[in-house]
């Protein structure tokens, strides 16, 4: 699991690398504050090693709380910034800030 920051220098904006390896697995995404939790539109793409992997542009100056779904499993970072308790989901969240 990694996580790359690419800080755009025009705009408030960080293009924020998630990748999870996953050889085994069908589907896999990343859910966050970013986008509602929303499995769709957090979806990863799958390469040839078997690593899952997806771009999303993050607003700077800001932490996201997320959390890997891999075949409908939750998985947090290991790589993450920091880790939040989630009351909602009853487990910690990964943060990421940028």
């Amino acid at each position: 699991m990694s996580i790359k920051k690419q800080f755009i220098k025009s705009k408030p904006v960080c293009k924020v690398t998630f990748s999870i390896e996953a050889k085994d697995a069908l589907n896999a995404s990343v859910v966050g504050d970013f986008n509602n939790w929303n499995i769709e539109e957090g979806a990863l793409n799958k390469l040839k090693n078997g690593t899952f992997k997806g771009v999303f542009n993050l607003d700077t100056n800001a932490s996201y709380e997320f959390k890997y779904v891999v075949d409908g499993t939750y998985v947090n970072d290991e790589e993450a910034d920091s880790f939040k308790w989630n009351e909602f989901a009853g487990t910690e969240n990964g943060v990421v800030v940028v």
